[in-house]
């Protein structure tokens, strides 16, 4: 008997999509009544399992071309077909399913966070008077970090950064009572990827996984993916496969001489044990000692080693944006802002003067 708990996930998921997305809704339903389908999503590998997953899996055989039924009621938006369909695709081609679901997991389109990336990394490169910086982004997912100098970002307040002329737009709301710094990048001479989980915007079939992640039934997300894909073709970086620990040396190293290597990373840490964290941030210093770097991390509260929690509460809702400046002997840490929404809403904190940090 399927477990109940893949029922109620897939019933509370489409619950939760009903009215963004009627067509994924009516698939996760059709699922969770399915003997069949059910028994597939059981032969997927534990991590592979969620309904988000699984309805992208269908959707990008669908994509494909090996499931014609299914890419035809997307394409006459019938989300009764739609789920018709992907109960029949469960059955037919279970095999396809599983090995799909195996080696993939749901990745969504991530560019708000930049908002919260420039003016920290701006306020790193001034702090340390560089006019070149590269810029290693860990764990890389379907997001645009390593383009942050790329993307036209406009700020509640008035404030304007980036690229005003670039297909990427953002907009972010600013709280609080301090406005966003308005220090332009310095030239980003080196974009870099590390990690084990890398979508490249440079390869079809990650970009068509993407597309596949999206709901069958919206084409904004498609809209900007697409532009997201121009941002990133016209630079792409250097992508370095995994574990981050064994291949941020080569990651810095990428970063030429004389230029200041800035690290960030976004929600990459919580899924890591306090051990391990603690481990990379002993990995910077150990690279710290023969060149100067920061890194900016936006992180939940309390996750980042170093930064500062302000008295924030764990899991309050927030993430905390950290600066932590590595020399050959000094380690200085602060917190500098706070971000709602993967980096819709943000405020800044005033850089403290006892904080140590130049």
């Amino acid at each position: 008997m399927p477990r109940r708990s893949e029922i109620d996930r897939l019933r509370r998921h489409g619950e939760a999509m009903a009215v963004s997305s009627p067509m994924c809704a009516r698939i996760a339903y059709a699922l969770s009544e399915s003997a069949d389908a059910l028994r597939v999503i059981r032969a997927v590998p534990t991590g592979h399992r969620d309904p988000r997953s699984i309805i992208a899996v269908l959707h990008y055989l669908a994509l494909t071309g090996r499931a014609a039924e299914l890419a035809a009621a997307i394409d006459t938006d019938d989300p009764d077909a739609a789920a018709v369909a992907a109960v029949q695709m469960m059955h037919r081609h279970a095999d396809v399913v599983v090995a799909t679901a195996a080696h993939r997991t749901h990745q969504t389109m991530r560019t708000a966070v930049c908002a919260v990336l420039y003016p920290a990394l701006a306020d790193a490169a001034h702090r340390l008077g560089a006019d070149d910086i590269g810029v290693i982004d860990v764990n890389p997912g379907a997001g645009l970090n390593v383009h942050t100098d790329r993307v036209a970002i406009t700020y509640s307040t008035g404030e304007s950064l980036g690229d005003s002329s670039s297909r990427v737009s953002i907009d972010c709301r600013v709280v609080g009572q301090h406005a966003i710094p308005t220090r332009s990048l310095p030239r980003v001479v080196a974009r870099v990827g590390i990690g084990t989980d890398i979508v490249d915007l440079a390869d079809p079939d990650d970009v068509l996984w993407l597309r596949a992640c999206g709901p069958p039934d919206q084409d904004e997300p498609a809209d900007q993916l697409d532009a997201a894909v121009g941002v990133a073709a016209a630079q792409p970086p250097v992508l370095l496969r995994g574990d981050v620990l064994d291949v941020v040396d080569d990651a810095i190293d990428k970063v030429p001489a004389g230029a200041l290597p800035l690290v960030t990373t976004t929600w990459a840490l919580s899924a890591l044990p306090l051990e391990s964290r603690l481990r990379w941030l002993q990995r910077l210093g150990d690279i710290a000692a023969r060149r100067p770097i920061a890194w900016i991390s936006v992180e939940g509260v309390g996750v980042s080693p170093s930064i500062p929690t302000m008295g924030d509460r764990r899991a309050s809702g927030h993430s905390i944006v950290g600066l932590t400046v590595l020399g050959s002997s000094d380690l200085h840490s602060q917190a500098v802002g706070r971000c709602w929404s993967r980096g819709r809403v943000m405020s800044w904190l005033n850089a403290s003067p006892e904080s140590g940090i130049p």
